[in-house]
């Protein structure tokens, strides 16, 4: 939907759309955010209406844009999947190797302070508009809360790679203030979650934009609905961080349930629910083979428009809307560039990172309900060997298809309906719903609660959960009497994988979870997301062995001398977080 925007000159209507359309560009906001110094705050910024409220939400994201390759390469590099290749600078093998120097770019926290300060300048000024009217109050509320959700994922992402840091909720006179710990002294990453919680909570707005905001708009295919982050996952991750399972689950569920009141079939049966293969079409997003041909490996589904590799290079379109929550576009005529290219291109980049062995043999020790003996989201998706060189594929779909070195479009993925199961699951987990979450992890909710019944019985009472919000699903499909759930597409993680179940229903907590972090690392490789749940198990365990280990057997795979004594380092969990140097 093409939102129309009535602004009050023609030079407004060519600066919003131009934001929109570059939003992902620094430079797109020219009119209003011409490049400051970095340590200064953008004092003179103008906030006189709505579109200059619009031009700097629009600001702050193509400053966020700038921590893409940050976010990626500290949650998986420090992690166990993704290892250095010969090309790799020592900056990146400090990383992995957990022996950082203080000359390492990576672990500067000034860009996530510089995006902090962007955030409380907008903030401050907002509350100014709103008691001059500038805006109304729903206005306020939903740009407010947006920025303030960014704000609170930034300030996330730097305890759980930091540990201790300043909390600074007002604009400051320069960046350089961040390290002086007389004016702003560090808290611990305990009160950092429970000042974060207690903020996001508090933001009277917590849906997505509304379908008639100025912001939510489509311009040369783009539409802009999940350029921005929702707010209901982000609170269910602070929820997730802080041992609220119950209140996760529910931020969860709400997400899960986005489509529950459409009118659209598909969009009801289907968003966010995982559904299963299309036998005949293959239009989906699972792993598939062409029907009668499940035995012969050559026919998997393996391009960039069907079956589950489409998740990543697939245009924006209906299938693409049922699996993506948030994901931001590079564009290659626009600053910020695409830095996935570089980083694991062995062609067209420097291939600076790769899989680690560890996470082929994860992949390799999987097996297909064909009796196939590994996962094809590793090999055939994920990674493809290019040469002898394994190499991460996940962001170069997009690029490779184009077959040009001078577009380098690309996507910085941050939500998606797995991760948003996987993370519920785990949520219910800790709060005892062993079986929904071994449902959503396996086999989906009709299976595991259909009792033996099939579409021709009488399914009233059963393929459902029978349980409260947030663990009220209903799968039931049956024709005596005619019975469609919301759920009854769903097939789980491990089902849109082709793959058999692990565990089982009776298993305990420690089981379930240690089933789902695997799960994730299995489906969710790359994506920025494997340091920091490696880092919230252990915390949540008192168990440092349990990130220790991983990272022990990375190493120790690749023949490393140091293995042994990284384990032991890691062992103390002050050593999990990086030194605070400017």
């Amino acid at each position: 939907m093409i939102t129309t925007i009535k602004t009050k000159t023609t030079k407004s209507i060519v600066s919003i759309l131009s934001v929109m359309t570059l939003l992902f560009s620094l430079g797109s906001c020219q009119d209003y955010l011409d490049v400051q110094p970095e340590d200064k705050l953008v004092g003179d910024q103008l906030y006189r209406d709505i579109y200059d409220a619009d031009a700097a939400v629009i600001g702050v994201y193509g400053k966020f844009m700038a921590l893409a390759e940050k976010h990626v390469i500290l949650n998986e590099m420090r992690a166990d999947l993704m290892t250095t290749t010969r090309n790799s600078t020592p900056y990146l093998k400090e990383l992995s190797q957990h022996n950082v120097s203080a000359e390492n770019p990576y672990i500067s926290p000034k860009e996530f302070y510089e995006v902090i300060q962007n955030c409380n300048d907008i903030l401050k000024n907002f509350d100014i508009m709103l008691a001059d009217k500038k805006f109304t109050q729903s206005q306020y509320e939903q740009r407010y809360a947006d920025v303030g959700c960014i704000r609170s994922w930034v300030y996330l992402q730097l305890g759980i790679h930091f540990g201790s840091v300043p909390y600074i909720t007002e604009p400051i006179e320069t960046l350089e203030d961040v390290q002086n710990i007389s004016k702003y002294p560090r808290i611990s990453f305990d009160q950092l979650i429970d000042k974060l919680v207690v903020f996001t909570e508090s933001l009277t707005y917590k849906k997505l934009y509304d379908s008639q905001s100025s912001l939510v708009i489509t311009v040369d295919t783009y539409n802009t609905a999940k350029f921005f982050i929702n707010k209901e996952c982000l609170l269910g991750d602070l929820n997730l961080w802080k041992g609220n399972y119950l209140a996760a689950a529910s931020y969860y569920k709400n997400v899960l349930e986005t489509s529950s009141n459409s009118a659209n079939i598909n969009e009801l049966f289907d968003v966010y629910r995982l559904k299963g293969a299309d036998v005949t079409t293959n239009n989906d997003l699972a792993v598939g083979y062409v029907r009668f041909s499940e035995q012969d490996a050559r026919s998997l589904i393996n391009n960039n428009t069907q079956g589950w590799r489409s998740i990543f290079p697939r245009e924006r379109d209906a299938t693409w809307n049922i699996e993506w929550i948030w994901s931001l576009p590079f564009d290659s005529d626009f600053a910020p560039a695409n830095p996935f290219i570089n980083i694991f291109s062995k062609n067209s980049g420097s291939y600076l990172a790769m899989p680690s062995q560890r996470a082929i043999d994860l992949w390799n020790s999987q097996r297909q309900q064909n009796d196939f003996p590994y996962d094809a989201r590793g090999s055939k998706f994920t990674y493809n060997m290019v040469g002898d060189d394994p190499v991460i594929m996940k962001y170069l779909y997009k690029f490779e298809a184009a077959n040009d070195q001078f577009k380098r479009e690309g996507d910085w993925f941050l939500y998606r309906a797995a991760k948003l199961h996987l993370r519920y699951a785990e949520a219910a987990n800790r709060d005892n719903q062993q079986k929904i979450a071994y449902a959503l992890l396996n086999v989906g909710i009709y299976e595991a609660y259909r009792d033996g019944l099939t579409t021709s019985d009488d399914v009233t009472n059963v393929m459902q959960t029978k349980e409260p919000f947030p663990y009220d699903f209903d799968a039931r499909n049956g024709e005596a009497p005619r019975f469609r759930g919301n759920w009854h597409r769903n097939v789980g993680i491990r089902g849109r994988a082709r793959l058999t179940t692990v565990g089982a229903i009776g298993d305990d907590m420690i089981t379930t979870e240690n089933n789902i972090i695997n799960e994730a690392a299995l489906e969710l490789a790359y994506e920025g997301n494997r340091w920091e749940d490696l880092v919230r198990i252990a915390r949540r365990r008192n168990d440092p062995s349990f990130l220790a280990d991983k990272i022990y057997e990375k190493l120790n795979k690749e023949g490393n001398a140091e293995a042994a004594n990284v384990r032991t380092k890691l062992m103390n969990p002050s050593n999990w977080y990086l030194p605070f140097k400017w």
